[in-house]
């Protein structure tokens, strides 16, 4: 496969670096975010932007050509890119785990396939979700052993960033391996004859990201293309890092929700005529109220920036007790971002008047994003988890991957 960039991907070697091109590059697609949104369009220019920015290989480990970031550069860069466009910056959260995937359980070859794509600018799609199951985890799509090799069917969706991906990892059961490894990514080239995807993404939220359905139809595999990892092993960080960046997404939307509409009050509200003022960002209470979301976005900004560096301390000492408080700092940062999104998005309306229904603001689309991308977990169980914690002291086990 050939690589997706035809200029050099920069390497960003220090943590300055990776966040200056994140704020450029959200600059750039700022603009366009309304447009998108209203027209439900792929955004496959701004993608292949991104591929060329060299925050896609950000946690590709150094001695593989990466920058060797950790989780708070990241974190700190989605959040950045999600306060542009929560849309765009949802893409990469998949390729960004399956990138940790490959560190964590690849052997050497794969690393050198895969992570080699990845540092030239290539992006990992997504495909594993399933409609039915129980866990997040259940899969009816089999990786099977015949005369004609390694074969792969099945159905996905919701399957963010695939469409324009130039990989899309896929969860799988692999039939040839016993009970306690069964579960694998089966990572296949976007151009694999019997992989299809479609443009079926109807949410009223999140629509850039064309989280459509995947179809894979008696599918060859190679062996290399399949990274297994047990599903009984102990609690590590994992799932947790795919957490943490949907809480940037969630926060990063109640950031860019409370500035749009500070710039919308100054350019377009009108005074209410009560209220003795000339400016409407006089009035007292509206102060008061963007005072208080204030407080609620950086409330929720400093949890996930806290969550994101316990989750660095972990990798550094990955003793079960760091473990532990990466991973209740994850549900703390998911939980308070989900609610600060949903409650900006909101309440910033407000004070705004009729003109912030007009549609041409697509102001509408801070909630319908919060709320749309808010339903990917329940956060009322992220409560749970933490009132269990502090009450008892208990830590889900390692078969919670929403932890």
């Amino acid at each position: 496969m050939k690589p997706p960039a035809a200029t050099p991907v920069p390497r960003l070697a220090t943590p300055a670096a990776a966040l200056e091109a994140a704020r450029a590059y959200a600059a750039e697609i700022a603009p366009g975010a309304v447009e998108r949104d209203a027209k439900r369009r792929v955004p496959t220019p701004e993608l292949e932007s991104l591929g060329r920015t060299g925050l896609l290989a950000l946690t590709v480990p150094v001695e593989r050509g990466g920058a060797g970031a950790g989780a708070a550069t990241v974190v700190e860069a989605m959040r950045i890119i999600s306060a542009a466009d929560p849309a765009i910056g949802q893409i990469p959260q998949n390729h960004f785990m399956l990138v940790d995937a490959l560190v964590r359980y690849g052997d050497v070859a794969q690393k050198e396939l895969l992570l080699g794509e990845v540092v030239r600018g290539a992006r990992f799609g997504n495909a594993w979700s399933e409609r039915g199951g129980k866990h997040p985890l259940d899969t009816q799509t089999t990786l099977r052993g015949t005369d004609r090799g390694l074969r792969l069917d099945g159905r996905k969706y919701y399957s963010t960033g695939a469409l324009t991906a130039q990989w899309v990892p896929v969860l799988a059961r692999d039939e040839t391996r016993a009970e306690d490894e069964a579960r694998c990514f089966v990572y296949l080239p976007r151009d694999t004859p019997g992989l299809t995807i479609d443009q079926d993404w109807s949410a009223f939220g999140q629509r850039a990201t064309i989280s459509g359905t995947t179809v894979l139809d008696d599918i060859e595999v190679r062996p290399e293309w399949v990274l297994s990892f047990p599903h009984r092993r102990p609690a590590d960080t994992f799932s947790a890092f795919g957490q943490v960046l949907h809480a940037a997404v969630d926060v990063g939307i109640a950031r860019g929700a409370l500035e749009e509409a500070a710039r919308h009050l100054n350019a377009h509200a009108r005074t209410w005529f009560e209220a003795g003022v000339e400016r409407p960002a006089d009035e007292p209470g509206v102060i008061a109220l963007f005072g208080r979301l204030q407080v609620t976005v950086r409330a929720a900004e400093a949890l996930l920036s806290v969550s994101a560096r316990r989750l660095d301390a972990a990798a550094a000492d990955p003793t079960p007790e760091h473990v532990d408080l990466a991973r209740i700092g994850v549900a703390e940062a998911r939980a308070a971002g989900a609610e600060a999104a949903l409650e900006v998005s909101s309440q910033a309306l407000d004070v705004l008047g009729s003109s912030a229904a007009d549609a041409r603001y697509g102001l509408d689309r801070h909630w319908r994003n919060a709320r749309t991308h808010t339903l990917h977990d329940a956060t009322r169980w992220k409560h749970v988890h933490l009132g269990r914690y502090v009450l008892d002291g208990v830590v889900p086990g390692p078969e919670n991957p929403l932890i």
